[in-house]
């Protein structure tokens, strides 16, 4: 199996860790943009974008900042090839007739806590039982500065809202997996602020109202909370589920009904394997339906 990767940054390690447990023979290139750049394990450094054409590539992952997305994507379409694009998949709603063009391939957007078992649990319970659902309210707060260890914060895309960053794509997460589970809400109204002691200028906190049919969510994200918190809680007619995406458990009115042993980490293997191990050109999460999700965070 050939992979090319493009953006060689936190993420995109994580997916070619994923390969390699998958795969230890995989061969993966990696675009790289600075001729100095490191080696990572035995990731082949190109430094052409027309060096692909005569690898005859499996698939290709772009990982690159999500600025770079539109561009990279429209590049990659002339190689024919499956494309996993890392979220957001983009950092606006102006992308031309990219949707279309990119709809003649295999693609899906990277949102890997679809495989976190914590939420699949909860999706399969909510489908095979009639509850009725009063409240969903998603909260994700954590501490940029604390995110990746030994780099300035200041200097990642996270913080600078020209190159894609900001809390309300960088955690797309908690809208995707809510429109996953529940599908696109009718309406949807948002509070976007940038107001913390951070010192950065992309977004950092988000308020969002998604309207349903029988009932509301509520998403709030933050990148300055110090004692990081994750959940999403569900009142329902009956009784409260509580899912603590932090632990991977599901709590029902305060017990735990669920407890998985599995990493976010994890995750990226198995969503990796889901990429590889579909054959349908049909994915879930593919360009069409994030681009849905997105219009949630910008429009």
């Amino acid at each position: 199996m050939k992979v090319l990767i493009i953006g060689l940054g936190s993420i995109a390690k994580k997916h070619i860790n994923a390969l390699y447990k998958i795969n230890n023979q995989t061969v993966i290139y990696a675009l790289r943009s600075n001729k100095d750049a490191d080696q990572y394990l035995n990731v082949i450094n190109i430094f052409d974008f027309d060096q692909t054409k005569n690898l005859s590539l499996d698939f290709v992952i772009i990982s690159s900042p999500t600025n770079f997305h539109l561009d990279d994507i429209e590049r990659c379409l002339a190689l024919n090839t499956p494309l996993l694009i890392e979220k957001p998949a983009f950092d606006s709603l102006e992308v031309g007739d990219i949707l279309k063009k990119a709809s003649c391939i295999k693609n899906y957007i990277g949102c890997n806590l679809r495989f976190l078992d914590c939420l699949i649990f909860v999706k399969e319970l909510l489908e095979l039982n009639k509850y009725i659902i009063n409240e969903v309210n998603v909260y994700f707060g954590s501490y940029l500065p604390e995110w990746r260890p030994n780099t300035d914060y200041k200097v990642g895309y996270s913080a600078n809202k020209e190159k894609g960053g900001g809390v309300h794509l960088d955690l797309i997460h908690e809208l995707d997996y809510l429109t996953w589970i529940f599908g696109q809400p009718k309406h949807s109204s948002k509070i976007l602020r940038s107001k913390s002691n951070l010192e950065i200028n992309s977004i950092d906190y988000a308020n969002y109202n998604l309207i349903y049919e029988n009932f509301v969510a509520n998403v709030i994200l933050n990148y300055y909370r110090r004692d990081a918190k994750r959940e999403f809680e569900i009142v329902l007619d009956e009784f409260t589920l509580i899912v603590n995406l932090n632990n991977n458990e599901v709590l029902k009115n305060g017990v735990s009904i669920f407890k998985s042993e599995q990493t976010i980490i994890d995750t990226y293997t198995d969503q990796m394997n889901y990429f590889i191990e579909n054959k349908s050109h049909k994915m879930i999460n593919d360009l069409d339906e994030a681009y849905a999700t997105l219009k949630i965070c910008l429009q």
